[in-house]
């Protein structure tokens, strides 16, 4: 639909409508300039006093300047009960994960951008091994990212659970859930199973939510549900006028309407503003808004960084990390979206990468007057052939012959995930969202060239 603007009004009434439109415009400039500044400013999620102190815990000399550090919206150390530790004046929002890391990322970004949605402070769980064995310990969520930058950047508070429950305690505590999986999808009718439910002692009753949340209705291929509906059930009334007989708990089984203190979804992966997997566009809110405010925990970094330095030779400490291209190429699994085609005709081969890096190489070049030498792969493929064809092209590949033993299981994938945003340009898989996150941090955080390789047929990424 398109609207036409372009109309003759009589000379008489032009002068005072003019005068009447600016006026207008102006009101609707002000106005929407600050209600802009109202939304982004820092909102208060409790009443205070002017010169109260937030939050019930005493606080450290190291904390005293950090008004949104976890410390201020507990009661005190973690609790054998996580109610016990949670203030009464604060209200809270968590999920679960239940997907391969990135994907877990992805799923506690969405959570963290609901929280901002609703006024809630968000308890993020950790992350669980589904990707390097189940016989692996997770790993707190800020031993992986920088959590005290994040709080700052984005002047809004986050916990983790592990502050909030002692995941030693033996106690577990009932609390009632929105079940937003069944809504979603047509295949599975039960909520979203997640294995950080039982590492956090919970009991859950679940309630369906409407179906209303379904982002395309009645479209079985598609599982997504809007940020912007679900942050309705947040609410008093919407809450009430959507409230069904809950699922009995699996342990104690009792029923327990949704948690209106620690608002709790079962799943949060598939959920977006405008369309689905949403990650891939640059428009993404909860990109921009809190992904990309998450960086990497700062002992991580560093690791990394002397992984890249041993990677492309430097010795001398003395001498700065060089900067890179990083590569990314996922094979493993994706084979088995090949369907009937050969997998050397199917994944991009070598020459299709290396134009892609000179790509992004001449676009540095370009737009930053940088001349980039290093390239760095990193990828899931096993062949050693591929890997001499790598080499071949003056590239260089990550050891992780030591990475297991030294730092444990979970380390080759961060390294890898820190080394692919750390460089200047970066090229990506297509269909993986580890290249995604891998894109966005490049472009948000340096400025940087990428480009998507796309596969499937042999032509796939001509252009």
């Amino acid at each position: 639909m398109s609207f036409d603007y372009d109309f003759v009004l009589p000379k008489p009434k032009r002068r005072l409508l003019y005068t009447t439109c600016l006026s207008l415009v102006i009101v609707s400039v002000i106005s929407v300039f600050g209600s802009t500044l109202w939304t982004l400013r820092p909102i208060p999620l409790r009443p205070t006093m002017e010169n109260e102190v937030l939050g019930s815990s005493v606080q450290s000399p190291n904390h005293e300047l950090d008004r949104f550090h976890s410390s201020n919206f507990l009661r005190g150390p973690p609790t054998n009960r996580f109610r016990d530790n949670l203030d009464p004046n604060v209200k809270y929002i968590t999920s679960w994960i239940s997907a391969g890391w990135t994907n877990d990322v992805m799923t506690y970004i969405n959570l963290i951008y609901l929280g901002l949605l609703t006024n809630r402070v968000p308890i993020v769980g950790m992350f669980t091994p589904s990707h390097i064995g189940t016989l692996n310990p997770p790993i707190d969520f800020g031993k992986v990212f920088d959590v005290p930058r994040m709080r700052r950047e984005m002047q809004k508070p986050l916990i983790e659970w592990h502050e909030v429950k002692n995941l030693s305690s033996e106690v577990i505590d009932d609390i009632g859930c929105w079940n937003t999986w069944e809504s979603s999808q047509y295949n599975n009718h039960h909520p979203r199973q997640s294995t950080l439910v039982p590492l956090l002692k919970l009991d859950i009753s679940y309630t369906k939510a409407p179906s209303w949340i379904k982002l395309i209705p009645g479209y079985e291929h598609d599982m997504h549900s809007s940020f912007s509906s679900l942050a309705t059930l947040a609410y008093p009334e919407t809450r009430q006028e959507n409230l069904v007989e809950p699922l009995e708990s699996p342990l104690h089984h009792v029923k327990l309407p949704p948690d209106e203190h620690v608002l709790c979804y079962d799943y949060l992966y598939y959920v977006c503003s405008h369309q689905p997997f949403e990650f891939d566009f640059d428009y993404s809110p909860a990109w921009s808004f809190v992904g990309q405010y998450m960086h990497w925990n700062a002992d991580l970094e560093a690791i990394s960084d002397q992984y890249v330095r041993r990677a492309v030779g430097v010795s001398d400490d003395n001498t700065p990390t060089p900067p890179w291209i990083a590569i990314h190429v996922r094979h493993g699994d994706f084979a088995n979206w090949c369907g009937n085609i050969p997998v050397e005709d199917c994944f991009a081969p070598i020459s299709v990468l290396a134009r892609r890096v000179e790509e992004v190489r001449q676009e540095i070049l370009e737009r930053k007057g940088i001349v980039v030498k290093n390239v760095i792969m990193t990828s899931d493929e096993r062949n050693t052939t591929w890997w001499a064809d790598v080499v071949a092209q003056g590239w260089f590949a990550i050891d992780h012959s030591e990475t297991y033993g030294r730092y444990g299981a979970w380390y080759p994938v961060l390294i890898d995930a820190v080394i692919q945003s750390g460089g200047l340009g970066f090229v990506g898989n297509d269909r993986s969202t580890m290249s995604q996150l891998a894109r966005r941090r490049v472009q948000s955080w340096r400025d940087g060239a990428v480009r998507q390789v796309k596969w499937g047929r042999p032509d796939s990424d001509d252009h």
